[in-house]
């Protein structure tokens, strides 16, 4: 572990660990409730059919990630990203028009946006170091998760969907334009 005192100087933009753990908190916090409308989503459509029940296990473990990144809002007193309303909204049509494609595409949406979150938590937990060790064992923990859902989502054709390329591409790139967003605003 290096200490303030070793580490390379800071350069013009460069964010302070507390600006860093401000920018994780609220940036997995955005992202948990979009997980959360997602799964809100697909449940509208396809909560009466036999895939039902796995959106809704993947949505409870969302909850549970939810919950704790509102609790370290609280204790870090991290501000939540300004699009809130944006993530209600498009969170849960994303997950209710993947759906409507049916239960492929709706696994497709699942893959494509835990593949992103996958990469996403790593890179952060690379970030942080040692710095942060109860944040960083919760992010592995949910990681693992997020790649349990991707595995789920694989399992029940998700690759079999239509256009499945094409979907999961449109989905990763706002994936990572949400992330980016919910950094910084």
């Amino acid at each position: 572990m290096t200490t303030e005192t070793t580490r390379a100087p800071r350069l013009p933009g460069d964010l302070s660990h507390d600006q860093l753990l401000d920018r994780v908190i609220r940036v997995d916090h955005a992202g948990e409730y979009g997980a959360k409308r997602i799964y809100e989503g697909q449940l509208a459509v396809l909560g009466s059919k036999p895939e039902g029940q796995v959106i809704r296990h993947m949505l409870e473990q969302e909850l549970v990630h939810l919950k704790a990144f509102e609790k370290l809002m609280v204790e870090r007193r991290a501000r939540p990203s300004v699009l809130f309303p944006i993530w209600h909204v498009a969170g849960f049509a994303l997950g209710a028009a993947t759906a409507l494609m049916g239960p492929k595409a709706a696994m497709a949406c699942t893959v494509a946006v835990e593949e992103v979150i996958d990469e996403h938590y790593r890179q952060q937990n690379a970030a942080l170091g040692e710095s942060e060790p109860e944040i960083t064992e919760k992010i592995a923990q949910f990681r693992a998760e997020e790649v349990e859902h991707r595995d789920t989502g694989l399992a029940h054709g998700a690759e079999q969907a239509p256009a499945y390329e094409l979907l999961s591409g449109a989905i990763k790139a706002g994936s990572r334009l949400a992330i980016w967003l919910a950094e910084r605003v």
